[in-house]
């Protein structure tokens, strides 16, 4: 994507000449002398070019803050660190990176809501306070749609499904068939109330016919601990929290919620072809602007972003994560966006899933 230029008045003075109809620009012999009274007329006339000019002209003109909606160390702050550097090479100012946890994300996002709509303040949002928070909270503090502008997506990653190590179950079509046998009697795990973890779970159930209940962790570590523990019996979340406890022979997992097989992990079947046709549950993330962010600052943001992440070093450190980097237009995230509320949306409400 071109970057977008920025003209400076003397540009748009010259560009007003050279629309004049052909034949009647003043050429260096023709045009009359300027009397040096008629300086103060071209400063006036400087100025006020100036004015009309937009105030992004200068983009970035002072560091850039971006929200992260989580403590230091999750995965967002990762993501957010590792494209910080590059971008602070091609905008010329730093990046500064405040994590605002809390609300499952929304407060972090509402302060990105209300932030000026310069280009200077951005969040690295997910699907949790974007796709998912309208349908979980009686009262949201913002509206995601009217309130935020999509930028990019920065990364996808698929959830896999564990079970401890000595399951009866190998496969997810021997899962299936453990399940509904229990009879209700299946605990599962999640990350968080309203969470990818929780939600890609009930998705999974619901097509299955299986009731079981939920037992919500505050992440991923406590999760695991106690799906390795018996006090669960399955967990859905993202890959690297669990790798070290698969390594260690606790856990095994099933399989994984993308479309098509993890790059890192070939073996490891979709549930879309082990019985489940279509099945699709990603944890996403991306970066946001307040609502009112002008739109050449939103396209240069876009251009630089998707620059970045195709750098080698920056996708070698995100694919290291388990994660998929992204890319694409403002335009298409703002379509996947929709894509996901609607899919998600419908599973809170059948599920009858609230958070406050």
């Amino acid at each position: 994507m071109t970057r977008p230029t920025m003209p400076h008045a003397d540009q748009a003075l010259a560009r007003t000449h050279a629309d004049q109809p052909e034949g009647t620009a003043a050429t260096a012999a023709t045009r009359p002398h300027r009397p040096a009274q008629s300086w103060p007329l071209r400063a006036i006339a400087l100025a006020a070019c100036a004015a009309v000019l937009p105030a992004h002209a200068a983009w970035p003109d002072k560091p850039v803050k971006v929200i992260v909606p989580c403590p230091a160390g999750c995965s967002l702050d990762t993501i957010a660190r590792a494209l910080s550097e590059p971008l602070r090479a091609r905008w010329g100012q730093p990046l500064v990176i405040e994590n605002k946890a809390g609300a499952g994300g929304t407060l972090g996002m509402d302060a990105v809501a209300k932030a000026a709509p310069d280009g200077h303040t951005v969040g690295l949002g997910f699907n949790g306070p974007i796709a998912f928070a309208p349908y979980l909270y009686k009262r949201l503090p913002y509206q995601p749609e009217r309130d935020l502008l999509p930028v990019i997506l920065t990364t996808s990653q698929p959830n896999v499904l564990a079970v401890r190590a000595d399951h009866p179950a190998r496969t997810l079509p021997e899962f299936i068939t453990w399940a509904r046998k229990e009879g209700g009697k299946l605990n599962y795990g999640s990350v968080g109330n309203g969470s990818s973890s929780h939600l890609t779970a009930e998705l999974m159930l619901t097509q299955i016919g299986v009731d079981a209940v939920h037992v919500p962790y505050a992440g991923s570590p406590p999760a695991a601990t106690a799906l390795v523990g018996g006090e669960t019996q399955m967990l859905f979340t993202v890959e690297p929290p669990l790798l070290p406890l698969v390594q260690g022979g606790r856990l095994r997992l099933l399989a994984t919620t993308g479309l098509k097989r993890m790059d890192g992990h070939p073996e490891l079947p979709t549930l879309a072809e082990s019985g489940l046709p279509g099945f699709e549950a990603l944890a996403w993330n991306g970066v946001f602007a307040p609502a009112g962010t002008p739109s050449a600052v939103v396209e240069r943001m876009n251009a630089d972003i998707q620059a970045v992440l195709q750098l080698p070093a920056v996708r070698e450190s995100l694919i290291r994560q388990g994660l998929v980097p992204g890319g694409g237009s403002a335009a298409s995230f703002r379509s996947f966006i929709q894509e996901e509320s609607r899919k998600w949306g419908a599973v809170i409400r059948k599920v009858g899933i609230t958070i406050d």
